[in-house]
């Protein structure tokens, strides 16, 4: 058998397919060569929060956050050192991740913190006054 893994009797040969669902379902956003980034989302009463699986990564330089057009922007980079033929299930490339944010959000005032291997943003989303206005109908 060429896989290093061994199959139980019975059981088809799914190479890939562990990789297959850590990466997700192709998208049509998807961006060839790159690798998605696991997120979890909160939207509290002032705040939008996500918080982004981003293990062995150096924040100050390999990660960019930009907020453009209401979507929040993710992109980070984990290099592989060695050199040597090797066997890894890490994954080595290009990370990035896009996702809208609330209305009202406001990007700008965005704040990121990066601990254990997790990133996390902050987003203030200001309460919304809600305005109501009676429109009067004219008869012609």
């Amino acid at each position: 058998m060429s896989s290093m893994i061994e199959r139980l009797p019975g059981w088809p040969a799914f190479p890939d397919l562990f990789g297959w669902v850590e990466s997700g379902i192709p998208t049509a956003h998807a961006v060839p060569g790159t690798h998605g980034i696991r997120i979890e989302e909160k939207l509290t009463e002032d705040t939008y929060l996500l918080r982004a699986e981003l293990p062995g990564i150096d924040p100050a330089k390999d990660v960019e956050i930009t907020v453009a057009e209401g979507l929040l922007i993710l992109r980070a980079e984990r290099t592989e050192e060695t050199k040597e033929k090797h066997h890894t299930e890490f994954r080595y490339g290009t990370f990035t991740r896009s996702v809208r944010l609330p209305a009202g959000a406001k990007g700008d005032d965005a704040t990121a913190e990066y601990k254990d291997g997790v990133l996390t943003i902050t987003v203030p989303v200001p309460e919304k006054t809600a305005s109501t206005r009676t429109i009067p109908v004219r008869t012609g």
